[in-house]
């Protein structure tokens, strides 16, 4: 079935037409801040020039939207309803949002031990309905082991049908508060403006009707469905690294296992790093503009430097500086200020605009600094391959600090040196080479790198993760993100060995219905067993297993006309 993947990136909008293993069509149009859905609509109807077919295509998008609305503070103003229990100061986590703390308590088995108070919940809705909230999320410390008072919380605090209302178990099934509160709190401030997008997909009628399927890349390289991801849009954060990683790993042709990946961008270059063939995930879950969540994410680190950089020169130490600041377009494509990429220009590195304009840019600096033109450009040159290695050896430093029990399901083998890099970005031709150098490694330029973004996108495959919950001394069996809750059969009998045969079974019937069709390479990034001794007698088990669909992406052989 072809596929068409857009990525939606802060400079530009990329799209990739997908046949098989071959890319069939590749666009890329400068990205209208405002206008995302006309941004994805020019690149789209390019693209769909090229198709020849008749079969209904599926669209896989990467966006900006939510990352934007978080990073930028435009989302809906939100509010928190939070039941702490004791023993937890939510002054001290030193939140910017408003939090209501009520009172109850539902332990870390699932059981109430206190009850909430209707009339102190009665109150903040008073308070709701003075403040004009429009969008509030409702937090229990273990309400992921027993919904019932997030529930409850929820159906008493709606002020308007259209109020938007996120329930903190649904979203992660995980036991951490803070994170799980954070994650609730930042997906019920963006959920109405992914709803008004997935809203103009319906209205486009005559558009949706060529598209069998239209899914929102997630931060840990699957997809999503449309429906899915106005439930949960917080999963589609950081959707642009997590593209780059399934482009690089759809496209590369190095059979190392253990690569560096840097996809250069105009603004910033992101950083992501292959063990054992396969990337490494945030363990704790994805950080977006300070705020820890449990969204599950690839590991990736964002570097404020690209083919745009603004340019310093620092005298004290006699050299270039480049970003976190992006200056605009190259002085060579009609820009302002002087870039890394008039730079490469100047020394004859890039074939691109206007070469005598670049060199000019570098003769004036020259003038103000008195250097040499050919100084000016090295020196830049430099400073970016300075830089970007710096960055690369930064995080393999905080990688081999963390403590090896805690990436030990995801460190196979348990070296994690690089033994090439990978480059994808249209300016990774001209640096990539520099950083392999400076580190010693051999390198590869992936096919259709300026649009390895959108090619994996659309290489990418749907995921699914969940978490079940099982206590046999009280008899019950939770999987806290799809509803479920259950007596359990035969608790005497119900080992770690099951609760994990059981999590994988319902993880499966969870991707089922969600329309995926390749279930089978389940994980288990996560797991937990203890026994629950009383009087000096062993009276149950607690189980926890997270599951995760793992990512997948399918291989792309190039582009039409290439040689592989």
């Amino acid at each position: 079935m072809p596929v068409i993947g857009i990525d939606v990136g802060g400079t530009n909008t990329d799209a990739a037409l997908l046949q098989g293993r071959e890319v069939v069509a590749l666009a890329k149009r400068p990205t209208r801040r405002g206008e995302l859905f006309s941004s994805i609509q020019d690149v789209l109807e390019e693209v769909l020039s090229s198709y020849r077919g008749s079969d209904q295509i599926e669209l896989h998008l990467s966006t900006t939207l939510s990352t934007n609305a978080i990073i930028e503070g435009t989302g809906l103003p939100t509010e928190v309803a939070a039941v702490p229990g004791p023993g937890v100061n939510l002054s001290s986590l030193g939140y910017d949002f408003p939090i209501h703390e009520l009172n109850g308590y539902i332990d870390h088995r699932g059981r109430e031990t206190a009850p909430l108070d209707f009339e102190q919940i009665r109150q903040v809705k008073a308070v709701l309905k003075k403040n004009e909230c429009r969008a509030l999320a409702v937090v229990g410390k273990f309400s992921q082991r027993n919904p019932k008072h997030e529930k409850e919380i929820e159906r008493r605090l709606r002020t308007d049908p259209e109020m938007e209302i996120s329930l903190g178990h649904a979203l992660s099934g995980r036991a951490n508060f803070p994170r799980r509160l954070v994650t609730a709190y930042l997906n019920a401030s963006v959920a109405r403006r992914q709803k008004d997008f997935a809203r103009i997909w319906k209205d486009s009628s005559s558009k949706l009707g060529r598209f069998k399927k239209i899914l929102f890349l997630k931060a840990d390289g699957g997809t999503m469905t449309l429906q899915d991801s106005q439930n949960r849009p917080v999963e589609t954060i950081l959707s642009g690294p997590a593209a780059s990683i399934m482009g690089a790993q759809a496209l590369s042709s190095l059979e190392m296992k253990n690569l560096v990946m840097i996809d250069i961008g105009g603004t910033t270059t992101d950083i992501a790093v292959v063990v054992g063939g396969k990337p490494l995930f945030e363990r704790a879950g994805a950080v977006i503009s300070g705020y820890k969540t449990l969204v599950p994410a690839l590991l990736t680190r964002s570097l404020g430097l690209g083919g745009d950089s603004a340019v310093k020169y620092l005298k004290e130490q006699r050299r270039f500086q480049l970003g976190p600041k992006r200056a605009g377009a190259a002085v060579c494509l009609g820009g302002e200020q002087l870039t890394p990429t008039d730079a490469a220009v100047a020394l004859g590195l890039a074939q691109l605009g206007k070469k005598d304009a670049a060199l000019k840019a570098c003769r004036e600096l020259g003038l103000k600094l008195d250097l040499q033109w050919r100084e000016v450009a090295q020196g830049i040159m430099d400073a970016f391959s300075r830089q970007l290695t710096e960055a690369i050896r930064g995080l393999y430093a905080e990688l081999e600090n963390i403590p090896l029990y805690t990436v030990s399901e995801i460190l196979d083998p348990p070296s994690i040196k690089p033994e090439a890099l990978l480059g994808l970005g249209a300016p990774a031709e001209v640096f990539a080479p520099l950083a392999a150098q400076k580190l010693n490694l051999a390198f590869e330029i992936a096919a259709c790198s300026a649009g390895a973004n959108a090619v994996g996108a659309a290489a990418a495959r749907a995921t699914a993760g969940l978490t079940l919950y099982a206590d046999t001394e009280l008899g019950t069996v939770t999987v806290p993100e799809i509803g479920y809750c259950r007596e359990l059969k035969r608790p005497l009998f119900f080992n770690l060995e099951r609760a994990r045969q059981s999590a994988k079974r319902k993880t499966r019937e969870y991707a089922r219905n969600l329309g995926l069709e390749q279930t089978d390479d389940i994980y288990i990034p996560e797991e937990e067993s203890f026994n629950l001794v009383r009087g000096f007698r062993t009276v149950g088990q607690i189980h926890m297993v997270r599951t995760q669909l793992r990512p997948q992406v399918r291989k792309i052989g190039g582009a039409a006309g290439e040689k592989n």
